[in-house]
This record gives C-alpha cells, structure tokens and sequence, in this order.
C-alpha cells in the first residue's frame, strides 16, 4: 500500500477516498453515476474480477479504429473493422492538476483465447501505449506494437478490454514501462495471467476502461 499513498492523498483531496475499492482505489471521479456504470458493465462481462480486481473508473477510454468502429462497454464489431491501429482519447473533467498532468498507459488484452470456455492461451497481449495524456491523443509511445483482433473459428465471443492505467506514486514524467516478453499470457508461465500482473509490476493501477466483443464468421 505504501506505493499508493500519492493517489490516495489526491482522493482526499477530491473528497472521494472512500468511493472505490479499498485495495485499489481510483484517483479521483468527476461523473459518480456515469463511471459507475461503467464499473457495473466490467462486472456484468466478467471483466471484473477476471482480468482486473475491483476498481472504480475516474476517467473515459474513448477509443476510434480507421474504420470509423468505435469501442462502446460491450459493443460487437467484426474483426474486419479493427485491424488498423485505434486512436485514443481520455477524458475526465477533472479539477487536481495532478491529474490532469499525469502520464496515462493504455492496454489491450483478450482474456478469452482460444475460446471463453477454454482460455488456455489467456490472455493475449494485443496493444500497449504509454505516455498518452488527458489534454493530446497524439505522441503515444508503443511498448508492444498493435496486434489487430482475430478470434479464431468456432470458438465464440471473446471480449477484447482496454483498460487505461495511472501511475501509482503519481509521478507526471514519462513512464519507462516493461515489454512483455510474449504475447500470450503476457510472457508469464501460467494460464490466465495477463495485463494484472504487468501492470502491478509497472507499478500502474487502473483508472478507466473499455470493451467489445468480437468472433469469426465461422461459428
């Protein structure tokens, strides 16, 4: 806990250290009701607790693929429309400078590979960028280039999350991030392992998020 003391000085700040989770508590939250919705859809998808622990969102991961497809809580888009690296933006009407100033990391993961009911291969690495900031979507760094979606067949829906991560201690610098050495299981050895584990050895907690489903055709 001792490396989250700067974000839970911020939630005092913002009167709001006690509106999330106590072991992973957001920074801050301007729109209560509209960021708890969105934590209600990670859970109602099984998004929480399987991929990331409890946590309630303070910003929005508003993410657009070439094709004009959008990622929407939940949404279906067809792997066609996704190859093309998205663009991202993150907002929040947010007062604390801190905030606002800080380095941001988005991740892409595939918690259901091959299939949701056999994720042996869980979880996939699909993307992650770092230095992306509230005020420009533009000068992202890529720490693990884009790899498109591409379910296999026969093997159903699978959700593809992205999740936008803060640095724990606070810091408003550039973050030097960790490339996974795989991407399946995101380097690690065991099955269902993934975004978690490197975000908590990155030393990131995750502040906002965003999903869609995807399959193959062939069903």
């Amino acid at each position: 806990m001792a490396c989250l003391f700067p974000v839970m000085l911020l939630l005092l700040v913002l009167g709001l250290a006690n509106a999330g989770p106590p072991d992973q508590a957001p920074l801050g939250n301007a729109h209560n009701e509209e960021m708890l919705s969105v934590r209600a859809e990670l859970k109602k998808a099984e998004i929480i607790p399987t991929v990331i622990d409890d946590f309630i969102p303070y910003i929005s991961v508003n993410v657009t693929w070439p094709t004009g497809k959008t990622a929407d809580l939940g949404n279906t888009i067809k792997p066609s429309k996704t190859q093309g690296m998205p663009d991202v933006h993150l907002s929040a009407d947010m007062t604390s400078s801190a905030a606002s100033n800080m380095t941001y990391t988005v991740a892409m993961t595939d918690p259901d590979a091959p299939s949701r009911d056999n994720p042996e291969w869980s979880e996939i690495c699909h993307w992650i960028a770092t230095n992306v900031s509230l005020s420009s979507a533009s000068g992202l760094d890529e720490v693990m280039p884009y790899y498109p979606p591409g379910p296999p067949e026969k093997t159903g829906k699978h959700r593809y999350v992205l999740l936008a991560f803060a640095p724990a201690n606070g810091t408003t610098a550039p973050l030097d991030l960790t490339k996974p050495a795989d991407r399946q299981h995101w380097g690690y050895d065991d099955e269902r392992m993934g975004v978690r584990e490197w975000a908590d050895e990155n030393g990131l907690v995750p502040v906002g998020a965003n999903f869609m489903y995807e399959k193959n055709k062939k069903q």
